[in-house]
């Protein structure tokens, strides 16, 4: 049998055989939390290798993402579907074992992880989730959910600001289930961290309402498994501070940065395995070490004995059952297609003039009492978001609720959402001011990475916002949104479009959406057929052998009808296109595009950037939009001074056209 040292210098081997073979690469954090983690795989994390989706396995999530080499090589030892071959292909396009973590790629990787800090914010919400459904469904004599989350994280984690955001919000939530391990190296790529990071760390988490373990040394076994038997033990989340030695085990380059993001070299990894005693070729692991990491008969007998659990709680709360199982698989409620229906008949028939984000509020208040998987929250600004809906609870610190009060922490918000989505078992959304999406641009762009259906409610979307200022109205950043990949930017004109928007965003298993809504009030449009705003865009009115189109979204879509109907008065004809969803109606088949925007001259109008719209528009159409940022004013002023005015969309229509 293997000692506890010999598995460990497994992980550091591996580590950094990989980063050599790949030229690239950071060895320094995987051989100097080498220890730390054979304590915490061997002896405490709860997981099957065969079945890395297994509900309630727990978490593991490593936030110091650069370090990579690490959890590919516990994968690899554990018996997950990682074979030697992969590790060999490290950084290689193709491979499973990419330069950062990405949870679609990796059997056993938890969430994409690279960007610092937002590992800890995803545990956050992992930690989250596990407390709200163990709360739902766990029985005084069973309790089915039972898992921790237990995160790695380094000095560059902490100082991100987004972990100053999580982790106070974890203390005050009490997620006790939570276990930080703080890789205490004092090292980042820079050097010696003394010059630019001198915080009392365990006096900041301690001030949170955490529990702090100080001083453990990172590279005592015993110490690390005498920590975490603490730290499980709590009524706090934990953070375990461990001493550890960045790149342990190298003669020359451990304890300085230059172990931090470089390949050793083939002379100082030769030194290296005489120094730790590993006399084996690269990539080579001898049988009694496999043999001892091997966790597949192990984690399958710890499953086993949970579904042995899950029968019986079946047998006993066939009901929850049926509804745990439900919330597992992501399948919406039998309820959801005539809740939706009925709402948007609803919409169709009011003539009542209602601002998106009151549409989007109604839409919750119906949506929500159907789909008790539906998280909501918003970052302080709730009643102007309207994204609590009629019911909703606020989440207390036991788990009962539905609804966060984030307090303002846009960043932090919407990674904890990414956390509380891939967990599983639950539905998040959250809403704040659209032009506070800068905060937490990162956040959205790793919910479009990783392909999580989480929704994004923004409010005070234009120069609509008035009074405010150009600090509060947004300009750039709806172009933003849809320049990046993989997620769904809704922008709709009334009630029956912000049905639709929603309609689409709950059905979505792989990608998020964004709803772009208005602070000001917005009239119900006439439409044929309101089935075609699920393409995205659609002919709203119509005009046979039309002399011009008319491309609006939201806000503008009122302009866009008006100045059509005065152009009309004038002998014009004029057919106005509302897109909602521009990625959705860019999917749409050639055909279908082009029955809809024609060949005839365009003007497109929207309260935002001007450069995104050219791509629907030829040499001589127009775009009436925003190239400066706003100004302070009330809304009618705003509208005239800018140019969202029918004079001037009647004026711009007729340069298009030569008149």
């Amino acid at each position: 049998m293997a000692n506890q040292q010999d598995l460990a210098n497994a992980i550091r081997a591996l580590s950094m055989d990989a980063v050599q073979a790949a030229k690239c690469g950071h060895p320094g954090m995987p051989m100097g939390m080498a220890d730390i983690a054979q304590v915490l795989w061997k002896k405490h994390l709860k997981y099957n290798p065969n079945n890395p989706d297994w509900f309630d396995r727990d978490r593991f999530v490593l936030s110091n993402g650069h370090g990579s080499m690490l959890l590919y090589s516990l994968l690899h030892l554990t018996g997950f579907d990682l074979p030697m071959a992969e590790l060999k292909a490290f950084r290689q396009l193709g491979s499973k074992t990419p330069g950062h973590p990405e949870c679609d790629v990796t059997p056993g990787v938890e969430t994409t992880t690279g960007p610092l800090g937002q590992g800890i914010a995803n545990a956050v919400g992992m930690a989250m989730a596990e407390k709200i459904l163990a709360k739902k469904f766990n029985k005084k004599e069973i309790d089915l959910i039972d898992h921790y989350t237990y995160v790695f994280c380094g000095d560059g984690c902490l100082m991100e600001g987004i972990s100053h955001e999580v982790c106070s919000f974890a203390g005050t939530q009490k997620l006790n289930k939570l276990i930080m391990l703080y890789d205490d190296n004092e090292i980042s790529i820079d050097g010696r961290v003394e010059g630019w990071f001198t915080d009392d760390t365990p006096g900041r988490f301690e001030s949170y309402g955490w529990k702090v373990i100080r001083e453990i040394d990172g590279h005592n076994f015993e110490s690390i498994d005498q920590a975490l038997k603490e730290a499980k033990n709590s009524d706090k989340p934990t953070l375990i501070c461990c001493k550890t030695e960045i790149g342990k085990g190298s003669p020359n380059k451990a304890g300085s940065a230059d172990a931090h993001g470089a390949a050793l070299g083939d002379d100082e990894i030769a030194l290296t395995r005489e120094n730790i005693n590993w006399q084996h070729e690269p990539f080579f692991i001898p049988e009694d070490i496999y043999k001892d990491w091997d966790h597949k008969s192990i984690g399958q007998s710890i499953e086993d004995h949970w579904l042995e659990k899950l029968n019986e709680y079946a047998k006993n709360h066939a009901s929850e059952a049926k509804e745990f199982e439900r919330l597992v698989s992501g399948d919406l409620p039998v309820e959801f297609e005539s809740t939706i229906s009925d709402l948007i008949k609803s919409f169709e028939t009011d003539e009542s003039d209602y601002a998106s984000r009151k549409c989007s509020g109604i839409c919750l208040d119906s949506i929500g009492p159907v789909m008790p998987e539906l998280i909501g929250g918003s970052a302080d600004l709730t009643p102007s978001n309207n994204t609590q809906w009629k019911g909703a609870e606020q989440l207390s610190s036991d788990g009962t609720g539905n609804y966060l009060n984030y307090g303002v922490r846009e960043f932090g918000m919407s990674a904890i959402m990414n956390g509380l989505i891939l967990h599983g078992g639950i539905r998040p959304y959250a809403g704040t001011f659209l032009t506070f999406l800068d905060y937490a641009r990162n956040a959205v762009r790793m919910s479009a990475l990783m392909k999580l259906p989480v929704v994004y409610v923004y409010t005070h979307d234009s120069i609509g916002v008035g009074e405010d200022g150009p600090t509060h109205q947004p300009v750039e950043h709806i172009s933003m949104l849809r320049a990046t990949p993989g997620i769904h930017t809704w922008r709709p004109c009334d009630g029956v479009e912000t049905a639709y928007a929603w309609k689409h965003a709950l059905e979505s298993k792989v990608l998020p959406t964004a709803l772009i809504l208005s602070r000001q009030n917005l009239p119900p449009q006439n439409r044929n057929d309101s089935g075609l705003i699920a393409k995205g865009g659609y002919v709203l009115l119509e005009a046979e052998d039309e002399d011009l189109v008319i491309i609006a979204t939201g806000s503008e879509v009122e302009l866009a009808i008006n100045s059509a109907e005065l152009l009309q008065a004038e002998g014009i004809k004029v057919k106005v296109v509302s897109i909602p969803c521009t990625e959705l109606f860019d999917s749409q088949s050639e055909d279908y595009k082009l029955q809809v925007l024609g060949i005839k001259p365009k003007v497109a109008i929207e309260a935002g950037s001007k450069d995104f719209w050219y791509k629907y528009l030829n040499t001589g159409d127009e775009v009436i939009g925003l190239d400066c940022f706003g100004e302070s004013a009330p809304l009618k002023d705003l509208l005239e001074h800018f140019g969202f005015t029918n004079e001037k969309v009647v004026e711009t229509c007729k340069k298009v056209l030569g008149k």
